[in-house]
């Protein structure tokens, strides 16, 4: 009986992986619309959120039921509960990219304000390989990698920052719409980065039982 157990565990291990890689294609699919405006991946974008949030829902049930029927303790509990959170985590992330794709109506005037505009690009960018690098974590179940994520310098912040002094700069008639959009854009971003950190944190407790470790979870 304990064998069939963690096989379910497995099998749901693999299940987050699989939402993961669908958060991941959507997160790309972002980029495309934040690039250039691409209204065939803004459309994949906005079906596939639905499906994450439809994984979310399922496999959440799939947790509430396993500690209803197993009762698990130690370890076990400790992945149940940590999975509960890192789901939570890429429903998250899979929200604030579409929050940036529902935003490509706005894209041809904030993208023709150059200076706030690559920064976005390059919050897109550093948003992605810090999801990336929570996703590969989860995979191989990579310690080391899942403490770099949840200790590494924050280099959204710094990204976050300049973006705020560019957009002061910002004037003419469509200084509002274009400021708003950007920092909407741009807050979005900035919290994929941290909500993959959060899974880097998660991680490392899952993997240690180390109760200090779930203070890096607050971002």
């Amino acid at each position: 009986m304990r064998k069939s157990f963690h096989d379910e565990l497995d099998q749901l291990r693999l299940q987050v992986e699989l939402m993961g890689i669908k958060v991941d294609h959507n997160l790309e699919r972002t980029r495309q619309v934040l690039i250039d405006g691409d209204l065939k991946a803004a459309e994949f974008a906005i079906a596939c959120d639905d499906e994450i949030d439809a994984m979310n829902v399922s496999l959440t049930e799939r947790c509430y039921e396993l500690l209803a029927r197993e009762n698990p303790v130690a370890s076990d509990l400790r992945f149940v509960v940590s999975v509960l959170r890192i789901l939570s985590e890429l429903e998250r992330i899979g929200d604030l990219a579409l929050r940036v794709v529902k935003l490509n109506p706005e894209r041809e005037l904030w993208a023709g304000h150059l200076p706030t505009f690559d920064i976005l690009v390059s919050m897109g960018d550093t948003a992605i390989a810090a999801y990336r690098d929570a996703l590969r974590a989860w995979s191989a179940q990579d310690l080391h990698l899942a403490t770099d994520l949840a200790t590494r310098v924050r280099v959204m912040d710094m990204h976050y920052e300049h973006l705020m002094a560019e957009l002061l700069r910002v004037a003419g008639p469509h200084a509002v719409p274009i400021a708003t959009s950007t920092l909407i854009a741009g807050r979005s971003l900035e919290r994929v980065a941290d909500h993959s950190a959060v899974i880097g944190a998660r991680l490392r407790y899952m993997l240690t039982g180390d109760p200090d470790h779930l203070t890096a979870e607050v971002r």
